[in-house]
This record gives C-alpha cells, sequence and structure tokens, in this order.
C-alpha cells in the first residue's frame, strides 16, 4: 500500500519568516477573554482594560487596590498621605452581580454511583458492621479487602448522612422483630 505522500515529505524551514512579529501582531489582535459573563456583557471594547475596570468598580492591580502599610514594611509612617479621590463608578451593577452570585450556596457537584449504593446497603444489610464476614461474601466481586470494604462504607455516610441515618434506623425493628 502506497504511502500518503503529504506525511513522507521533509518540511523546509523557511529563514525568511520572521515569526515573532508574527506571533506578536496575533496576540495585539486577539481580544481579552473574560470569563465572568457579568464582566463581558458590560465590556466597552472601545476603551482600555484600565478605564472598563475602573468604570465597574474593580481593581486593575491588586497592590495598588490594598496597599501594604507602612508599618509591616518596616518603615515609619510620618505623614500618611491621604488616598486621592476615588474614581467613579458608571457600572456599579457588574459588582452587584458579581457578590450575589458569589453568596449562592455551592451545588453539590461530586455523587456515588448507584453500584456503589446498593452494594454498601447490601453489605451492611446483610453483615451489619462485620468487615471480615463482608469481604467473603460472594457479591464483593472485586474482591475488596475489609478495609477497603468499610473505606467505602465511610464514604457513603459522608455523601449521604441523612440517608444512612434513615436506613440504619430502618434495619433497627427488622432486627428487634426476628429477635
Amino acid at each position: 500500500m502506497p504511502k500518503a505522500k503529504g506525511k513522507s515529505r521533509r518540511h523546509k524551514y523557511s529563514y525568511n519568516l520572521d515569526r515573532k512579529r508574527l506571533y506578536r501582531s496575533a496576540r495585539r489582535r486577539a481580544a481579552p477573554r473574560i470569563a465572568c459573563s457579568h464582566i463581558r456583557h458590560a465590556w466597552d471594547p472601545h476603551k482600555s482594560v484600565a478605564q472598563n475596570l475602573a468604570e465597574m468598580g474593580l481593581a486593575e492591580d491588586p497592590n495598588k487596590a490594598v496597599p501594604i502599610p507602612r508599618k509591616l514594611l518596616g518603615m515609619e509612617a510620618e505623614g500618611e498621605a491621604e488616598q486621592p479621590g476615588k474614581k467613579l463608578v458608571r457600572k456599579p451593577y457588574v459588582v452587584n452581580e458579581m457578590e450575589l452570585e458569589a453568596s449562592l450556596p455551592e451545588k453539590k457537584g461530586n455523587t456515588l454511583s448507584r453500584d456503589l449504593i446498593d452494594y454498601v446497603r447490601y453489605m451492611i444489610q446483610n453483615h451489619g458492621e462485620n468487615y471480615k464476614e463482608m469481604a467473603r461474601d460472594e457479591k464483593n466481586y472485586y474482591q475488596d479487602t475489609p478495609k477497603q470494604i468499610k473505606r467505602k462504607i465511610n464514604v457513603y455516610k459522608n455523601f449521604y448522612p441523612e440517608e444512612y441515618k434513615n436506613f440504619i434506623a430502618s434495619l433497627k425493628p427488622e432486627k428487634m422483630e426476628v429477635q
């Protein structure tokens, strides 16, 4: 089977091409990437980054926004210079929306698989807290050791504490009826 023509041919290096200039011009043309949607909607592409951030009430340089006191630097502050007048914030809604979004509770993104939950419930239901017996159970397909099974049960307890309490509470009446 013949080879593809373009793959085996050696590429020649072009000595006349200025790659640095190409890279710089490509970076200059690229607009700043803005992660926050609130800032993206309020951004004015005709203004500089400093002007845009000042209008929104955000700091361009965190070191200038929250200066380090001279006492911490080891210098004595004889005459504290008063800060010049604050800049005019024309778009305060950006900061307000960002604060509102930050105050919302975080979503719990990580969960356990349904198989692991069923496995742990089966083991607890049939063996209680006897981990050695759980390790010898026929449903222990992955041949987990007693410590591994205990770790999985503890993970289940930490992820679903209310569900675990209800499950244990539902098991106790069954055991009392058997006795």
